[in-house]
């Protein structure tokens, strides 16, 4: 049965760098189609057509505003996942901002005879936040990872953006019991910015359970973002990272990820079916 799973895997892993190196080829074509002047919707999950300058206005239009707002960093496995489970599809439907995380999702749009601007990812969102909260001196804090990784990526971003305010950071290994206090200690920090890297759906979950408590005006479940600012991952060279191919970067540093790669395939599949 292991060795049947391992086959699967692989051929899934294949697939999905097939499906992938297949539309690159076909980018140059469909570049002239018209970029997507409002919210689009692939297999029920919307995602905004937005450039990544265009969602760093709408959060500092969200921390002006004081008002808690969720955004979720959609990829091709984060829809499946959405697709299949009807609590995370609903907290997805309801995020203020969704941002096309992922060539898969760009490519699906593309079966739609629209193309999104760009791609914005949760570990550039992170990045480029935290750029902009140095610059306007907005708060932020790490929740997510373990306690060496989160506090490295923290160490990172505070040396690359002088004056970046971090008004806290917690691990992601807290047990059950203890999430009232992490929520506490959170609330009580009055972050601008909260970072959440707690893997899908968790992260999303405790987004939206604790939505009014936290009273963040930005909160952004960011996956495995902390893991690659702190280094422990290396980031994709740039070509991959704009050829879309920095899954497959990943994929080689991280192979347990194989099985999450064969959502590519079938996401493609499913985005096909329902291009019109």
């Amino acid at each position: 049965m292991a060795k049947r799973s391992s086959v699967g895997c692989l051929f899934g892993g294949v697939a999905a760098a097939a499906v992938v190196v297949g539309g690159a080829v076909a980018v140059r074509r469909w570049r002239r189609m018209p970029v997507a002047d409002r919210r689009l919707e692939l297999l029920d999950v919307p995602v905004d057509p937005l450039t990544m300058d265009e969602v760093l206005e709408r959060i500092e239009g969200f921390i002006r505003s004081r008002q808690p707002h969720h955004i979720f960093t959609a990829d091709a496995s984060g829809i499946m996942r959405a697709r299949e489970e009807p609590e995370l599809l609903d907290i997805v439907r309801r995020a203020d901002l969704v941002t096309p995380d992922g060539a898969g999702v760009l490519l699906a749009t593309r079966m739609k005879g629209m193309r999104l601007p760009e791609r914005v990812s949760g570990v550039d969102l992170v990045d480029r936040a935290s750029a902009l909260a140095a610059r306007k001196g907005f708060r932020i804090y790490l929740l997510g990872a373990s306690e060496t990784v989160v506090q490295a990526a923290a160490g990172v971003l505070a040396s690359r953006y002088p004056g970046l305010i971090i008004a806290g950071i917690h691990d992601g290994y807290f047990k059950p019991e203890d999430e009232p206090r992490v929520v506490r200690d959170i609330a009580t920090a009055r972050p601008d910015v909260l970072f959440v890297a707690l893997g899908i759906p968790k992260q999303e979950q405790f987004i939206r359970h604790h939505f009014a408590t936290l009273d963040v005006p930005v909160m952004i479940g960011v996956g495995g973002s902390f893991d690659v600012i702190s280094g422990e991952l290396k980031r994709a060279p740039v070509w991959m990272q704009r050829s879309g191919m920095e899954w497959l970067y990943r994929l080689a540093q991280q192979p347990s990820r194989l099985p999450r790669m064969a959502a590519l395939p079938q996401f493609m599949l499913a985005a096909w079916k329902a291009r019109k």
